[in-house]
């Protein structure tokens, strides 16, 4: 796809190989899934975030992706009281399509994996720096804050 403006191209394609990543991950779900499996998790960790930190990650997203995340966000509601994988990962499930092939936990698992991949380490312990300890377990282990 080329739309002519190369921050465009470039966010499109960007967004694209993250939805791949995440794809691989999830098998057998397919770019659309990927995409509402991203869109997902996005929207819970988000919600559970301080303000600073939710502008913080969105800060590093690809353009497309930030506007994906931030999509319905109401920074007057404040964080959710989320403190469990478990709970994390049914608010997770209440966003995902009906039928979704794989469970919540997993598709958490999956895109923190990606998010992990791609974004800055420091940033990343420092986000999760945010999450209480019990949340921090869905992350991979070398982005968990201490």
């Amino acid at each position: 796809m080329n739309t002519g403006l190369k921050v465009f191209d470039t966010t499109v394609q960007e967004s694209n190989e993250w939805l791949k990543a995440i794809e691989a991950h999830l098998q057998p779900c397919d770019r659309q899934q990927a995409y509402a499996a991203l869109r997902a998790a996005l929207h819970v960790l988000r919600d559970r975030l301080p303000h600073d930190a939710v502008l913080g990650l969105s800060a590093q997203l690809p353009m497309l992706l930030r506007g994906v995340y931030l999509e319905g966000w109401r920074p007057v509601d404040g964080p959710t009281d989320i403190r469990d994988a478990q709970t994390f990962s049914a608010h997770v499930k209440d966003r995902l399509p009906p039928g979704f092939p794989r469970e919540p936990n997993a598709v958490a698992e999956a895109v923190f994996s990606v998010m992990s991949d791609r974004l800055d380490a420091g940033e990343l312990r420092k986000m999760t720096g945010s999450l209480p300890a019990p949340l921090r377990a869905l992350w991979p282990t070398e982005h968990r804050a201490a």
